[in-house]
């Protein structure tokens, strides 16, 4: 019997998540291509071409699709005949990979995992630790599925218990209404069923690991009532009308999964997880022969496109005035160029802290008539001046919006809806928010000319940056006048 040794586990590991931060899975890339050209709204359309242009070049460049290089999760199943020479418990060997693949000069990844979560929240440096979630056959060899979910998408998992006799496919496409767009659509929907709380959330996660087939299971027609249930949602949920981005359009979803597990005669529990359009997972099997290899996918997977530019507004953001937000409408697309400023979560708090108790803001930050930027980039490798730069969930910075705009900023960029409190101040304030494409990171990478950090440079990609911008493309979400596109494209788009 081969020996599945710790050298070979680390090195698959650390291969797999070097892999999948660059190339998305084929099925996943042929989904939304159809997507692509089945899309009539514009704007969803536009949307759905940058995701397709920013995943050409991550597989070209082999940098990140998404900034956001996610939390890694493992799905392993241990072989009780297999043979492993490690010398320490199976979990430490494979964080040994993870570190390995986030740590790895050539393609850096962004480091997002804190440990004592309720407390400090210190930044782990490499990633680690992964969640692990085993099993155990009759085999000889080693089996892994590992995947990296971003927090965009983590943060709209859904749970409820039901009542046994409650609708299930009601209550789940009330749940991905209730998502938004922070979860960056179009994706993928998994559902789990049964089981207790735990395993219908793992249910979910593990369902979201299949390939994209839902076009396969229409041709051919479903064989069980689980099928049925998916090719019901996949329709209901598209209909929603919230489409790429939740700019509005056909293709919010572009598969639904669902895996199921017997369950207490009084209990109905049901697990909802998106999956982002940074989808990216890999399987492989270990048996003793070396590392896994993997494939890369032909680049005539990914058709060529030209995104449209007639007609669009090239806008200085360094020239700008508040007077001058009012020519610009709700779902207007813009070239900015010039300085904006970065912040996220801690930045914001960090800011309005120091205002708050009286104090200046570190020297050289100055709000004033400045755009902000929410996005916490990956690190620059080789000539880089920043790795890929895509916006973060914007609605995590609402409770920060009274202060901020109190500061006689411009605006802001980022992705996802406002909260209605938050578009009120937008109007107050005769500001403006603007999204970029989440999932076109690398994209906009190459729209940032230089960058330099500007506060707080201890918080590591929660620091606050100045990026020079060339041509960076956005589009309006808010206007000043507190028209909202995430409003008013969903409306236009939802099928009754």
């Amino acid at each position: 019997m081969k020996t599945i040794t710790e050298a070979d586990i680390i090195q698959s590991v650390h291969d797999a998540l070097q892999y999948i931060s660059y190339y998305h899975p084929a099925d996943f890339i042929k989904g939304m291509v159809t997507a692509y050209e089945n899309e009539p709204s514009p704007a969803a359309k536009n949307a759905i071409g940058q995701i397709l242009i920013n995943s050409k070049m991550c597989a070209i460049g082999k940098r990140p699709i998404c900034q956001d290089t996610g939390i890694v999760i493992m799905f392993v199943k241990l072989g009780l005949n297999a043979k492993l020479d490690i010398k320490r418990p199976l979990d430490e060997v494979l964080n040994e990979g993870v570190a390995k693949a986030y740590t790895d000069p050539d393609n850096t990844l962004r480091f997002s995992v804190l440990k004592d979560p309720a407390g400090k929240r210190a930044n782990t440096k490499n990633n680690t630790p992964a969640i692990v979630h085993m099993q155990t056959d009759l085999s000889d060899t080693l089996e892994i599925t590992v995947a990296a979910k971003g927090g965009g998408s983590e943060n709209k998992a859904k749970f409820g218990v039901l009542n046994p006799s409650d609708d299930i496919e009601e209550w789940v496409v009330k749940q991905v209404q209730s998502m938004g767009a922070g979860w960056c659509p179009p994706g993928i929907i998994g559902i789990g069923i049964g089981g207790t709380p735990e395993k219908a959330m793992i249910l979910a996660k593990e369902s979201l690991m299949e390939p994209v087939d839902i076009y396969e299971l229409k041709a051919r027609g479903p064989k069980n009532h689980l099928e049925e249930k998916r090719l019901s949602l996949f329709e209901k949920i598209n209909n929603l009308g919230i489409g790429a981005q939740g700019l509005g359009g056909a293709n919010t979803i572009l598969d639904v999964k669902i895996k199921d597990y017997p369950t207490h005669a009084a209990s109905l529990p049901v697990a909802v997880i998106p999956n982002c359009a940074a989808t990216r997972h890999i399987h492989f099997t270990l048996d003793g022969s070396g590392p896994a290899e993997f494939t890369p996918p032909p680049l005539s997977l990914w058709p060529d496109i030209e995104l449209p530019t007639k007609g669009l507004k090239k806008v200085n953001v360094d020239t700008l005035t508040k007077a001058d937000l009012s020519q610009f409408k709700s779902g207007d697309t813009l070239l900015i160029s010039g300085k904006i400023l970065t912040a996220r979560d801690a930045a914001h708090k960090k800011i309005i802290d120091l205002l708050k108790a009286g104090e200046p803001l570190p020297e050289g930050l100055d709000l004033k008539n400045r755009m902000i930027y929410y996005v916490g980039p990956v690190d620059p490798v080789r000539d880089e001046v920043v790795g890929p730069a895509g916006p973060t969930t914007s609605t995590r910075m609402d409770k920060f919006s009274k202060d901020i705009l109190e500061t006689g900023i411009l605006g802001t960029i980022g992705k996802a809806e406002r909260g209605q409190p938050t578009i009120d101040l937008i109007k107050e304030h005769k500001s403006i928010y603007l999204i970029a494409t989440g999932g076109a990171a690398y994209l906009i990478a190459k729209a940032i000319k230089s960058a330099r950090t500007v506060a707080f440079p201890e918080m590591g990609m929660e620091a606050v940056y100045e990026f020079e911008v060339e041509d960076m493309p956005v589009t309006v979400a808010v206007d000043s006048e507190g028209n909202s596109i995430h409003t008013t494209g969903p409306q236009k788009w939802r099928k009754s």
